[in-house]
């Protein structure tokens, strides 16, 4: 097969190719042909294709060389060409500017001769119009119209024409005239003012009413009005006295007395008090920006009841839209971009009362932790009690200042009165619900919250001695500053969002903070309760001996109840009286009750740990006795029952064996289960020796 360029073709395909050339080649088919398989021959084939392959490339090689050279070549004759043409063309751009240059040259001649040949013509032609306009304008006051222009009928236009140009010419005669007497009436009008000659003044008034300087002279009149009328610091005094003036003098001067009122009106707030508001708020933009804030509500206020004031006066039909505009055209540059420096401001002040708070307690603020680990952690807190990370001592600082929260409600009232004020109707429940949030954010998260969180961390564990239980104290100043923010909520925020959408999510904003602080405030106080708990129990096991309850000589006890339970029973009291002044409401009753439910059941399981003789009985009764006096402070009656249930278990500990059955059905045990009062009986000394157990089979 002969080795050519045509059999690389495309498409190409390289393994059909090497089967083509193997068919073909004697020898090299399948073994079941006609010819049997002989590699030799076919590798030998193989061998002497490839050379042919090789001479082939080697020509094609040399055929792309001399291709390339040769359009490398035509390349460089084509460059030379476009080289050559371009030398041309500038050649040509330059004669051509040349001949644009001549062309503008001849053409500024002939407008230069033009114009001096309109410069000849133009006076001879007007003087020629003038001359016969002049013959026309005698014919008209002869009283004799000779021209045929003026009679023939097919000259109408013509005589139109010149018509219009001679009443032109009269116009302009005595326009100069009716000027002249225009300004000597203003003149006599402004000197009648300066006179206080009220009736020249109307005289005046009434004939200019005809011309048309009568707004002149009314722009005059404002001006002079205003002169010398504002010699007090008030600005705002000295216009609602100079309004209340004028207002009787135009009156009795101007045909329109309210026009004129409008617009001496319109020109005070367009340049007195615009004027003022501008100089009172740029000193102060960028400078001062609380300064600014109180300018712009005060500067508002007064124009708000200034205007208010002139709506008395006779200002037209529509005068509330009157004068809502020109408010708006003074203050709308300020009121777009007033919430955003409203609560730019109130960020950065909360920010650093904050900081200036925790600076002086010389505290570096934590980093309190979010996320599913942190709340993991609360969960796990929340339901074991267990002190996840490292415990801080605050030394009784519970990180709460009412100074503080005082400065952020007012900071944050002062914020609404003025977004009240200042706010557009549609965007004030908008912009306070900004201004809540902010509040939330510093007073409720920053504050509160933090303050809270350290107090979590500061709580010891329950079997801490000695512990300073301050948590309480955080409760207490939590609760107060709660009542604080809700009170500016119901009266500074609800009157702003009542009626509006956002009303919606401001309540359960409030909500939500108040589930979040109530979730931490139960937690730190479950954990305050445990470590009460705690103490008590630490002096019961350092108190109470086991002697106590089995003396070595029965007829020789003097005490009244044991050293153990007086001490806990002075620390009952202090922990219950520091719990009514922590809490309010119905708060003191649940933490109270909590409370006493687990003092119980302290006492309960303590008294299980000993035996008792006949006398140590008589002394357990005692000290039940002297908890119950104790219970009695906590004023809730289900605490009150628990101990009275348990002094009458005691007295299970002393009765006569014959007597058991009776007491136990008696009316507080009752209902107890058997193995509670077995289990008290059991602690009897001579239960086994009085064989006590079979009272209870």
């Amino acid at each position: 097969m002969a080795t050519t360029a045509q059999l690389f073709e495309e498409p190409f395909d390289a393994d059909e190719y090497i089967e083509r050339l193997a068919w073909r080649t004697p020898g090299g088919g399948s073994k079941g042909g006609a010819e049997a398989f002989d590699p030799k021959k076919l590798l030998e084939e193989f061998v002497n294709h490839i050379e042919e392959l090789k001479l082939l490339d080697e020509r094609i090689q040399r055929k792309v060389e001399k291709l390339e050279q040769q359009c490398h070549r035509e390349a460089k004759e084509f460059a030379h060409k476009v080289q050559d043409l371009q030398r041309s063309n500038q050649v040509a751009f330059q004669h051509f500017q040349e001949l644009d240059e001549h062309i503008s040259y001849v053409a500024t001649k002939v407008c230069h001769l033009g114009d001096q040949l309109e410069g000849v013509n133009t006076p001879r032609q007007r003087a020629v119009e003038a001359q016969r306009l002049m013959t026309y304008f005698n014919e008209f006051l002869d009283g004799e119209l000779r021209s045929d222009v003026f009679n023939n009928p097919d000259k109408i236009k013509e005589a139109a024409d010149i018509i219009q140009k001679l009443h032109l010419i009269t116009c302009v005669y005595l326009k100069g005239k009716y000027h002249d007497l225009e300004r000597q009436l203003i003149q006599e009008f402004t000197a009648a003012q300066r006179r206080g000659e009220i009736g020249r003044m109307r005289e005046v008034a009434a004939v200019l009413l005809h011309f048309k300087g009568y707004a002149h002279c009314v722009d005059v009149y404002i001006k002079q009005c205003q002169e010398g009328a504002y010699m007090r610091i008030d600005v705002f005094e000295d216009i609602a006295i100079l309004c209340q003036r004028v207002n009787k003098q135009v009156g009795e001067v101007f045909c329109s007395p309210e026009t004129v009122m409008a617009k001496l009106i319109q020109s005070i707030f367009e340049n007195k008090i615009q004027a003022h508001v501008k100089e009172r708020l740029e000193e102060t933009r960028h400078s001062d920006v609380e300064q600014y804030l109180k300018n712009l509500y005060d500067l508002y206020s007064r124009t708000t009841a200034l205007a208010a004031k002139l709506t008395d006066f006779n200002l037209g039909s529509d005068k509330h839209t009157f004068l809502s505009k020109l408010i708006k055209n003074i203050f709308s540059c300020y009121l777009e971009s007033y919430i955003d420096m409203e609560r730019q401001y109130l960020q950065n002040r909360s920010g650093l009362i904050l900081q200036r708070y925790y600076d002086s307690k010389n505290h570096q603020k934590r980093a309190v932790g979010t996320g599913s680990i942190q709340e993991l952690k609360e969960r796990i807190r929340q339901r074991t009690n267990l002190p996840l990370g490292p415990s801080i001592d605050t030394h009784g600082e519970t990180f709460l200042s009412q100074e503080v929260v005082v400065n952020l409600l007012q900071e944050t009232r002062h914020a609404f009165e003025r977004c009240n004020k200042l706010s557009d109707p549609a965007d004030l429940p908008k912009n306070a619900f900004s201004i809540f949030l902010l509040l939330v954010e510093y007073l409720c998260v920053d504050h509160i919250d933090y303050a809270l969180e350290i107090g979590l961390s500061a709580i010891p564990s329950a079997d801490a001695k000695n512990a300073n239980l301050y948590f309480l104290d955080v409760v207490q100043q939590a609760n107060t500053i709660f009542h604080l923010f809700d009170k500016q909520f119901n009266d500074n925020l609800m009157p702003l969002i009542s009626s509006s959408p956002k009303l919606t999510e401001c309540l359960h904003k409030k909500k939500e903070v108040i589930e979040q602080m109530e979730v931490k405030l139960d937690t730190g106080i479950d954990r305050t309760l445990n470590c009460m708990v705690g103490q008590m129990k630490h002096i019961l096991v350092t108190e109470q001996k086991k002697t106590d309850f089995k003396p070595e000589d029965e007829n020789n006890v003097m005490i009244q109840y044991t050293t153990a339970c007086s001490k806990v029973c002075a620390y009952v009291s202090k922990q219950v009286e520091r719990v009514r002044r922590s809490m309010d409401g119905k708060n003191v009753d649940t933490v109270l009750t909590e409370l006493g439910v687990r003092f119980h059941r302290l006492i309960h399981e303590h008294l299980q740990q000993f035996s008792y003789s006949s006398m140590g009985g008589m002394l357990a009764i005692c000290d039940v006795a002297e908890y119950r006096r104790s219970a009695k402070d906590f004023r809730v009656p289900l605490v009150l029952q628990l101990f009275d249930t348990l002094h009458a278990l005691c007295n299970l500990l002393v009765v006569a064996p014959d007597n058991l059955k009776q007491v136990c059905s008696g009316e507080q045990l009752t209902n107890l289960d058997k193995n509670l009062l077995h289990a008290f009986v059991q602690l009897r000394v001579d239960y086994r020796s009085a064989r006590l157990g079979r009272h209870f089979s």
